[in-house]
Order: structure tokens, then C-alpha cells, then sequence
């Protein structure tokens, strides 16, 4: 591996540093101590720093000592999930039902390692914007910072982030062109139908057998309307009807998610979705309304800055240590919007462990320095 020595001695303090915010850990929008950390850090390396930006948002800003360049920004997320941890490690979560259990505190202390670093060797042209995202887990942070002019106030050419991946080992890189993680929608049907006490069923309009029509034709969707070389999966995920076991209630109601890697197959699920819905109400007579609930679109990589991070990559790791065109996810996640709004790619980086999400999760300290490694090669090969 061809790595700096500092970036090296970097990992012991990144080690310290994700272990600090994993034991204090904050839901997005309230992530006021990490932000306070991060800025504070940035400060201490005479890094400018913005804090407040979409809310809880903090971007630091690097120029290089050789004169003007492209802007390039590296984004982390920072916020954790509402959920218990339940595993022991001494670093553990202080904090009930809060829990760095996606690795969010291993991506910002990969990025203070870059910020670090960069601080102290700003022998490059151009800018470098250190963009630590709030609320990720709520796919709204993303969009926050950018409405509250992200890049108005710091224009970036390119963009580029990562994410932890257990799927990949350890220290490897998952680069992929095009559609690397899902879009993601979340819905709501809610049914209005007439209840009636259960031995006079014929007095009713029963919202539970309007609601599993539903749930049956909504599975048409992916294997009847969507590309068969294309990608969805339509899933719902709480049916809630009923308080009583003799009576027919009036009502239903069903939440599910969409998830798609490809915009028509995310507006055809959509469309379908609406028309099912007017479908079954005219079949049984009864009100069924559709709701979007929210909507991401997929994580949608350039080629010619996903190239950018196969080369960095390679020239950290070695070309064996690059996995290309790596499967996608069908995850979703907020960077999608910015990379709506500026060239870019999100790569995943690969390490020991639990899935995200699990209730034992804890991020792969030994990895970090491959991260930071990566992002500052990024750097080199397109400021240097």
C-alpha cells in the first residue's frame, strides 16, 4: 500500500476520534456536539469553517498554496440512528435508543483525517470543501444543505464521498459507474371503507379485503411493469386495520417503500402505485387515497469522476485491491442530491464486521486510513 507515514500516524487519532463520537451519539438534525467537535478541529488546523449550513451542517474550506483550480468537495455524514446498541465494546453508545450503527462515525473521522492532513500539506491549486452532512439517515439533510445554498456559498466542481461496506473486504475499494445505490420512496394507502358488526359482512365494505387486493396487485408491479434488466422492489411494510375481533372495521392502512435504480423504473412503480389504488377504490366502491410520503432519487456516479476514484484507488491500493463495476445496493442514500446538482462519485470502502443497521455494528477502525488515503489521492490527482 502506498500511503503517507502521517496519514499513517493519522489513524490512531482517527481511531480516537470515530470512538468519541460513537459514545455520543445524535439523530439528524441534532448532531450539536459532533458539529461542535468538527468545527472545532477544522479551527484548530486553520481551516475556514461554516457552521448551521441545512441546520446542523459544517463545511471547511482548504485553498491550495499554487493558485486557482478546480473546487472539489468531500462529503461525510454525521448523524446516527434511532436505535439501541447491543453490543459491549468500551467505546459503547451512552445514549438510549441513539447508535452509530451505520458508520457514520467512522466517515467523519475518515474525513477529519483528510482535513487534517490536507491543513498541513496545502501544496496544491485549488479548493478543497470538507462538507459534513447532517441527517443522512433521514435522507433529508443532503437536500437541507443544498437549499440553504451549499453550493452557492461553496462551489464545488466535483463531489465525492464513500460509505462502509461489508460486502467488500476489508481496505478494498467498490467503485461503479451510473447507479450505485437505490432511489428510495416511501408511501402511504389509506382506505376508507364501512364497517359492520362481523356476522353481517354484507352491510360493510371491508377495507381488509380492499387492502389485500392491494397488496396482492401492488406485486404485479415489478415482475408486469418494470424492464426485466432493470431493477425495483416495491415492498409493503405495515398493514394496520381493526381493533376488535368481531367487527369489520371501516378503515385500513398500508406504508411501504419503493426502491429503484433507474429514474423510469422509479416513476412507472410510482404511476402504477396510483393507478392500483384508483383501480380498487372504483372495484369495491370505497375511498383509497395514495400518498408519497418522501422521495430520493438513486445515487446516480459520472464516469469521469468514477474514473478519478478507480485511479486514486489503484494508485493507493494497487489495481487488485479496486473492484470495478462493483454490485449495486439497494440502499439509498441523500448524496444523491447533490450529485443531482455536480458531477461526482460515491464509492464504497470495504471492511471487517456486521451489516449497517445491526444492532452489534461497529465501524472497522483499520479501515480509515484506506478512506482518508483515498480522499487525498482524489485530491492530488485532480488539484496536484
Amino acid at each position: 500500500m502506498q500511503m503517507d507515514s502521517d496519514l499513517k500516524a493519522l489513524g490512531e487519532q482517527m481511531r480516537a476520534w470515530r470512538r468519541d463520537i460513537h459514545q455520543h451519539p445524535e439523530l439528524g438534525f441534532h448532531e450539536h456536539r459532533t458539529a461542535g467537535l468538527v468545527a472545532k478541529l477544522l479551527a484548530d488546523w486553520a481551516i475556514d469553517v461554516q457552521t448551521g449550513i441545512g441546520g446542523t451542517g459544517v463545511v471547511g474550506t482548504i485553498r491550495g498554496t499554487r493558485g486557482d483550480g478546480p473546487s472539489l468537495g468531500l462529503r461525510a455524514d454525521m448523524d446516527a440512528l434511532p436505535m439501541s446498541e447491543k453490543g459491549t465494546p468500551a467505546h459503547r453508545s451512552t445514549h438510549d435508543n441513539v447508535f452509530h450503527g451505520c458508520g457514520h462515525d467512522g466517515h467523519t473521522a475518515i474525513l477529519l483525517g483528510v482535513a487534517k492532513h490536507l491543513a498541513a500539506n496545502r501544496d496544491f491549486r485549488g479548493t478543497v470543501h470538507l462538507i459534513f452532512q447532517p441527517a443522512e439517515e433521514t435522507l433529508r439533510g443532503g437536500s437541507a444543505m443544498i437549499d440553504d445554498g451549499l453550493f452557492e456559498r461553496f462551489h464545488c466542481d466535483e463531489v465525492y464521498a464513500l460509505h462502509n461496506n461489508n460486502q467488500l473486504p476489508a481496505g478494498k475499494i467498490g467503485v461503479r459507474s451510473g447507479a450505485i445505490l437505490s432511489a428510495c420512496d416511501l408511501f402511504r394507502i389509506n382506505i376508507k371503507g364501512v364497517g359492520s358488526h362481523a356476522a353481517m359482512p354484507h352491510k360493510s365494505i371491508d377495507p381488509l379485503i380492499v387492502g389485500t387486493t392491494l397488496v396482492q396487485s401492488i406485486q404485479s408491479i415489478v415482475s408486469r411493469n418494470i424492464d426485466p434488466l432493470d431493477t425495483a422492489v416495491v415492498s409493503i411494510c405495515k398493514f394496520l386495520s381493526g381493533t376488535a375481533i368481531n367487527v369489520i372495521p371501516d378503515t385500513a392502512l398500508l406504508e411501504g417503500t419503493v426502491r429503484t435504480l433507474s429514474v423510469k423504473a422509479q416513476e412507472t412503480t410510482l404511476a402504477r402505485l396510483r393507478a392500483i389504488c384508483e383501480g380498487a377504490a372504483a372495484m369495491y366502491g370505497c375511498e383509497v387515497s395514495f400518498e408519497h410520503l418522501q422521495t430520493s432519487p438513486p445515487t446516480l456516479n459520472t464516469p469521469a469522476e468514477t474514473d478519478t476514484v478507480r485511479r486514486a484507488a489503484e494508485q493507493v491500493l494497487g489495481a487488485d485491491n479496486v473492484i470495478v463495476d462493483v454490485a449495486p445496493l439497494m440502499a439509498s442514500e441523500d448524496f444523491a442530491f447533490m450529485l443531482q446538482q455536480r458531477p461526482g462519485s460515491y464509492f464504497f470502502l470495504g471492511h471487517d464486521g456486521l451489516t449497517c443497521h445491526h444492532p452489534e455494528f461497529d465501524f472497522d477502525d483499520d479501515t480509515a486510513p484506506t478512506g482518508a488515503a483515498v480522499f487525498i489521492e482524489i485530491v492530488r490527482q485532480r488539484l496536484g
